[in-house]
């Protein structure tokens, strides 16, 4: 369904036989964007941060303000809601890689207005549902579209206009990100207290297609060169001797150059940040869908651990930020490893809290964590591995993190079932970062070597 609706949006930009001359290619953007003062990049910023912040109704931060009226009003048990969210995450997570396939075919901005276009569908049709099936059924679209496809577009998109200052603009575009978890799902309170979980996702499926849909025809731009650009602006510099050791792989000079998806696979640096960022996607979800319920077996409430959240998302926007921007700076291993450590340590955290204040702390600490290990891992796959075949590798990474995500809260509700509290999770949670921070000190970037090399015109199917 999804390559058909490719085919009638596709434009008539598709790249020809024959020879690419790419220096000449280059040579001709680079003077003429020698004539525009504003690098459109930093339009493309805003709309990359605004598609990250439309998956949230598909984000579990999002659903968790739904579950109880969902579950009351489907006539479901507390393990039945829990069960469809774990079999629709899975669901949802398999073709997400197809996603990305689709993406380097078709291009970004035409499989965006397709996504966008069924997410709204998706979250139309969670509006509808009427037995547990059914739920699994939205619950798989939601997050197969949402923190799935919206968030792997969103992604990919900066890569592709920014290199020297990736992360510093990899960590604006999530600081949106953030300030959405901080206030969303108070929004999402409003909307279901004036007109239910159905209304309300009615609501949200409109607003998403109303405003981002008619946002990417006008001003969505696939790559600097449509606009006569060049990757990092006028002026940028472009001599590779002078960058850091985190990005001497980096595409500055080469934006053609990529791996594919099965030599990116053959790396101990995919393997080894993939591992950490599906950690953190199987201990956040496991959290944040269990966070009332742990608070209350250390003695707080439901008002501590909204509290907690928000500490949280302010901890996490101000180290997306900074991570991004330390990743322009410096190799990337010693800040993952840092990140996986300070991840183990909120658990730890979290695991003595006896009063508000060090279950506050412990939300910071996860923040800073996630902040850190986040924007120096989002740069990441466009250094090292290039941005010829970007959607590929970061679909199959995504696939990988939301199915993973998808086992937090099984792990969760297991464990506590068995042992009648959440601290064997807790302790599985404290103890799963900790090899992954060792092995991230042997992140190197993956050696470049001609096979490696893919350019337009001659690109090898993968």
């Amino acid at each position: 369904m999804v390559s058909g609706l490719m085919e009638e949006t596709a434009i008539a930009d598709e790249v020809g036989g024959g020879e690419f001359v790419i220096c000449e290619e280059l040579a001709a953007v680079a003077a003429a964007s020698e004539e525009r003062t504003f690098f459109y990049g930093w339009v493309m910023l805003p709309i990359s941060m605004l598609t990250l912040i439309a998956s949230s109704p598909g984000q579990t931060f999002g659903i968790s303000i739904f579950n109880e009226p969902m579950r009351g009003s489907l006539g479901l048990t507390h393990g039945q809601l829990a069960a469809a969210y774990m079999l629709g995450t899975l669901f949802g997570a398999l073709p997400i890689a197809l996603i990305g396939r689709q993406m380097d075919r078709y291009g970004l901005r035409n499989t965006l207005l397709v996504v966008v276009t069924l997410f709204s569908f998706a979250c139309l049709l969670t509006s509808v549902v009427q037995g547990w099936w059914s739920l699994v059924i939205a619950f798989g679209l939601l997050r197969m579209l949402g923190p799935g496809a919206l968030a792997l577009l969103s992604s990919n998109t900066l890569p592709f206009w920014f290199d020297r200052r990736l992360g510093m603009v990899e960590g604006l575009r999530n600081v949106g990100m953030a300030v959405a978890m901080a206030s969303i799902p108070a929004f999402n309170l409003w909307l279901v207290t004036h007109w239910g979980w159905r209304g309300s996702y009615m609501i949200m499926g409109s607003g998403v297609w109303l405003v981002l849909f008619p946002l990417i025809v006008r001003y969505f731009r696939n790559h600097p060169e449509e606009v006569g650009q060049v990757l990092d602006g006028v002026n940028a510099p472009r001599r590779r001797e002078s960058r850091p050791a985190s990005q001497t792989l980096s595409a500055a000079t080469d934006p053609l150059w990529g791996m594919t998806l099965e030599q990116a696979l053959r790396t101990k640096a995919f393997w080894i940040v993939a591992s950490g960022t599906a950690a953190n996607g199987l201990i956040h979800t496991a959290l944040f869908f269990c966070l009332v319920p742990i608070f209350q077996e250390r003695g707080l409430g439901a008002v501590d651990a909204a509290v907690t959240l928000t500490v949280f998302a302010i901890a996490l926007a101000g180290m997306q930020f900074i991570g991004g921007t330390l990743a322009d700076r410096m190799p990337a291993r010693w800040l993952l490893f840092v990140g996986m450590l300070c991840l183990s340590l909120a658990i730890g955290m979290l695991f003595v809290a006896q009063s508000a204040i060090v279950a506050h702390a412990a939300g910071a600490m996860l923040g800073v964590g996630q902040g850190i290990f986040f924007g120096v891992s989002q740069p990441l796959w466009a250094r090292y591995f290039g941005r010829t075949h970007i959607g590929k590798i970061r679909g199959a990474l995504m696939t990988f993190n939301v199915g993973s995500s998808s086992l937090g809260p099984l792990v969760a509700g297991f464990t506590r079932d068995w042992q009648g509290d959440f601290s064997l999770a807790l302790i599985l949670f404290l103890l799963l970062p900790l090899p992954i921070a060792v092995l991230s000190l042997f992140v190197h970037p993956p050696s470049r070597d001609s096979s490696a090399v893919h350019r337009a015109g001659t690109l090898a199917s993968a």
